[in-house]
């Protein structure tokens, strides 16, 4: 199967090709000015990738939230909203869904509702937008996944790349993953390399450090995620609403649509035995089909000690689904996961990013933060 794909994968290698010229040609646009990228008198961070598919840009924005609102720094948040069935400018309000404003809006209003949470395709239109909200006034603006839109002119750009798939060893699209040749990357401040496994080596950061090869001027980090405590999706249903751990005797039925659920997969294998999955496409949009199949699959283990695991992000999906079995509401959980920064630089880029905010605000009187040593 690997051989035929990377068969494919060279007869695409001229298609990439055309594909990094339209892209690089596009790329000199703006940085000869002959195509325009708007600045505004807000501090914004953009958090992106240069690859498709999942880095970890979800749970890297949600760790900014925490960071900035801790230290006195009312946040918005702007995402395109990917596959959501509307169009335009949206301020997420409780009332809003997934379909609506995307299941990763959705999460991060959920999670967060005193923040400002909008999606718009056009990001300019959206910061202008954003802008004029109020109650409160947003101090800084984090662009969701919006490394390529370059139309914006972000104060500063945090670019992540996978572990397992560092941009060193891709290559464009289609016969890769790369939404734009590798020298993009210089357009970053800040790198960071995510879901590096807890077992890394101290020798693996400066052999990274020199494959990603970087500029003075750009610093970098290593990340990892920490998996929080089992959480019902359906609190009101459940009889196991004390249960936040895995005791080893579960069977467990792992219900994924995201980019990358190995990691997510190895770690309920470590807690315990017995482990299925189902694993759809990033983002999927669940089918009635796809219920059937999930309620079919869980009635079909074995033993009274069982209970579907999922994402927050496919949580999202799935719990306001008029198709959701009432069966398996009470037997639904979520395993949360945050970012950890590594070796020991936590507080160092923790600092970085309030010493930016604080910096380019365009309010001179903002409290000093609680500290930087936490996220």
């Amino acid at each position: 199967m690997a051989e035929h794909l990377s068969k494919i994968r060279r007869w695409l290698y001229p298609l990439s090709w055309l594909y990094g010229t339209a892209v690089q040609i596009r790329n000199k646009l703006f940085d000869r000015g002959i195509l325009r990228s708007k600045s505004f008198n807000v501090p914004v961070i953009c958090i992106g990738n240069l690859a498709v598919g999942g880095t970890g840009k979800t749970p890297h924005t949600e760790y900014l939230i925490r960071l900035l609102t801790r230290n006195g720094f009312h946040v918005a948040v702007l995402s395109r909203g990917y596959k959501r069935k509307s169009k335009g400018y949206i301020l997420a309000g409780s009332a809003d869904n997934a379909q609506h404003i995307g299941d990763e809006p959705y999460q991060m209003k959920s999670k967060f509702p005193n923040i400002h949470v909008a999606v718009d395709e056009d990001r300019v239109h959206g910061i202008g937008k954003l802008l004029q909200e109020d109650n409160p006034r947003a101090d800084v603006i984090l662009l969701d996944d919006a490394f390529q839109h370059r139309k914006v002119k972000a104060g500063l750009n945090i670019l992540l790349t996978d572990y397992h798939r560092l941009w060193c060893d891709d290559t464009l699209l289609p016969a890769g993953n790369l939404r734009e040749p590798i020298h993009g990357k210089n357009r970053a401040q800040i790198v960071i390399v995510t879901k590096c496994p807890p077992d890394i080596k101290p020798i693996d950061f400066n052999i990274i450090g020199k494959r990603l090869d970087l500029y003075p001027y750009q610093q970098l980090y290593f990340s990892g995620l920490r998996y929080g405590q089992l959480r019902p999706v359906f609190p009101a249903t459940t009889d196991r609403g004390s249960m936040t751990t895995l005791k080893g005797n579960e069977q467990v039925l792992l219900v994924t649509g995201i980019a990358s659920p190995a990691p997510l997969l190895k770690e309920i294998q470590a807690r315990t035995s017995s482990v299925q999955i189902l694993e759809f496409g990033d983002h999927h949009d669940f089918s009635r089909k796809d219920l059937q199949l999930i309620d079919k699959q869980f009635r079909l283990m074995p033993g009274t000690r069982k209970l579907i695991i999922t994402t927050e992000k496919d949580s999202s999906r799935l719990k306001n689904h008029p198709a959701l079995p009432d069966a398996i509401k009470p037997h639904l959980y979520i395993l949360p996961i945050e970012v950890k920064i590594l070796q020991n630089q936590q507080q160092i880029f923790n600092q970085n990013i309030i010493n930016y905010v604080r910096t380019y605000s365009r309010n001179s009187q903002l409290p000093e933060g609680k500290d930087a040593h936490t996220a």
